[in-house]
This record gives structure tokens, C-alpha cells and sequence, in this order.
């Protein structure tokens, strides 16, 4: 069975989405740093797609993932190459098509955990991004193998966590932490 890995932009008092559900304060992620630029750290974030074999979504990240990805030029940001070749899956019993770009990804339908059991039998290392009801069930379920967080340097005091009520205890061991310019620490943790 291959990797399940989530990752998640969330603010230093871990919340992913404001109380309206919105994520104005991913705008952190391209804050300038000391030294007046923006480190969107195209690299980093690239390695990390690299060692993706699928990508697998729930709806409303798939939505937004769609309208902006498929567009967007490889030469600006190095990583759309990769996002629109992968194979990309959505979960979704709502959506009657997922189309991106000039094609579509498929529409994964019935059970959320039992769809997601089989992408990771089928791929070695696939990636969820946000898709934070989803990301829920596959925490719950035990499905996930590793997290990777984006805090970035804002404070909420409010909103939806990134993580479900029922999660239950679980270990998590430190992989790898990583400042970046503009207060962004990424953290890496293996799902025990």
C-alpha cells in the first residue's frame, strides 16, 4: 500500500479556514521577507510534488485547484508542469464531471475512505492538498502516513482546525522543520 500524505496551510493557532470558511491569510505565504522579497520557495514546494505518483482531492479544493492550475505558465511557476501531468482524483458524490483544462480527472464516487484506500493501493505516494472534509475522514480513518503543515505568521482566534473532533490520539513524529523568509515554518510530521 503506498504513502497518503496531507498538506495543509494553516495559521499559528492552527486554524485552515477563517469562521466564513475563507483562506485570505494564505496571502502569508507570499508575505515579502526582511529583505523586501517574496520566497515563494518554488524548489521546496516542487521536491514536495515531485515525489507525488497522484493527487487526490475533495471537491471544493479540486474547484479551486482547477480554475487556477491548468492555466497557469511552467515557466512562472515551475510546479503546474507536474500538478496538471499527475494523476489527479476527486471525491466528490455531487460533482456530475471534474473537467481541467482541456480534459477531466476522475470523479470518485460512493465511500470517501474506500476511495481513497484505493488510490493508495494504486499509487505509490499520493498527495491531498486542503480538502479539509475529506482530509477529516482519511485523519479519522487512519489513512494518512504523513502531515505536512504551512504556518504561516497570522493569528485568527477563531475558525475551522485542520484536523476533526473525532481524530482521536495520535502520534506524531517530528520528520523535518523548516524556517522560511516571511515567518513561514514548514513542518513535516510521519502519522504513527
Amino acid at each position: 500500500m503506498g504513502r497518503l500524505l496531507v498538506e495543509q496551510v494553516v495559521t499559528a493557532d492552527g486554524y485552515a479556514a477563517d469562521p466564513a470558511g475563507g483562506i485570505d491569510f494564505f496571502e502569508a505565504l507570499v508575505r515579502p521577507g526582511a529583505d523586501g522579497e517574496v520566497h515563494l520557495n518554488d524548489a521546496v514546494q516542487l521536491a514536495y510534488v515531485s515525489q507525488a505518483d497522484a493527487i487526490l482531492f475533495g471537491a471544493t479544493t479540486y474547484r479551486m485547484f482547477a480554475d487556477y492550475w491548468p492555466g497557469v505558465d511552467p515557466a512562472v511557476e515551475q510546479v503546474a508542469e507536474l500538478i496538471n501531468r499527475l494523476p489527479k482524483f476527486v471525491v466528490s458524490n455531487t460533482l456530475a464531471a471534474a473537467p481541467w483544462g482541456d480534459g477531466e480527472i476522475e470523479v470518485l464516487r460512493g465511500d470517501a475512505l474506500e476511495s481513497a484506500a484505493m488510490v493508495k493501493e494504486r499509487f505509490a505516494t499520493v498527495i491531498v492538498w486542503g480538502s479539509l472534509t475529506l482530509t477529516d475522514a482519511l485523519l479519522a480513518a487512519g489513512l494518512v502516513d504523513e502531515l505536512h503543515l504551512r504556518v504561516v505568521p497570522v493569528l485568527l482566534g477563531a475558525g475551522r482546525s485542520f484536523t476533526p473532533p473525532a481524530v482521536g490520539d495520535r502520534a506524531l513524529e517530528l520528520g523535518h522543520v523548516e524556517a522560511r523568509p516571511g515567518g513561514v515554518v514548514s513542518l513535516r510530521y510521519v502519522v504513527r
